[in-house]
């Protein structure tokens, strides 16, 4: 007869636990802990929205040393405005001043519904060098009904004050002149102090509609 085995500290009980069970010192010898490395933190849905932000300590949103892994999450955004850039910037004061000073850089590959054209190219009008505003996530967004942006953002060690704060995005969209557009983003906001907020946004108009999901990843 084959012998189950699990792993020696903690096992889910079903496929879907939101818990799992792991062994300590009582003395049915057993505790309950999160199920999983990742964590749903918050869900932001925009409704013409100007901007979508978590503020670590508001509205539930943990952004501290919880976790030294941070996933956002971007589902069929919807920009109000055609042609519009998807942004982000970071705050190291809770949201009142969303300027970080970023050094970043920025690609992208893109191809035609028509199959006529395509590109991939380096973008240095989308780059920051020791800049404060915002970082460009994807561009040309267009506001046609079936056109959105979807993709996500890995932001590292938020908390930390002794290094930078490294950060990796990739997202794609069905953009304005019917092209999908894939682009990907990355760089570190240059300071050792705490990073505490982050918001997103478009160039111009609303965020008319989408999800946007915050994530702890704990260690593995």
């Amino acid at each position: 007869m084959a012998i189950s085995k699990f792993n020696y500290n903690s096992f889910n009980v079903t496929p879907v636990a939101g818990k799992a069970l792991a062994f300590d010192a009582d003395a049915d010898g057993f505790t309950t802990l999160g199920g999983g490395s990742m964590t749903l933190i918050k869900t932001l849905t925009a409704s013409s929205s100007a901007t979508l932000s978590f503020v670590d300590g508001a509205s539930s949103v943990v952004l501290d040393n919880t976790y030294p892994v941070y996933l956002f999450k971007f589902i069929n955004l919807h920009p109000a405005t055609d042609d519009v850039l998807f942004s982000v910037n970071f705050s190291a004061d809770t949201g009142s001043n969303y300027n970080v000073t970023k050094t970043t850089t920025y690609f992208y590959a893109e191809h035609s519904e028509a199959g006529d054209a395509q590109g991939l190219g380096y973008n240095t009008s989308r780059d920051l060098a020791q800049g404060t505003g915002v970082q460009t996530l994807i561009s040309d967004v267009g506001n046609v009904n079936d056109e959105s942006l979807t993709g996500e953002l890995m932001l590292f060690n938020p908390s930390s004050t002794t290094f930078v704060k490294h950060f990796i995005s990739k997202n794609t969209a069905n953009i304005k002149n019917n092209y999908n557009l894939a682009a990907y983003s990355a760089g570190y906001c240059n300071t050792t102090s705490a990073v505490d907020a982050v918001q997103f946004k478009m160039s111009s108009g609303n965020i008319d509609s989408g999800v946007i999901k915050l994530y702890g990843i704990s260690d593995s």
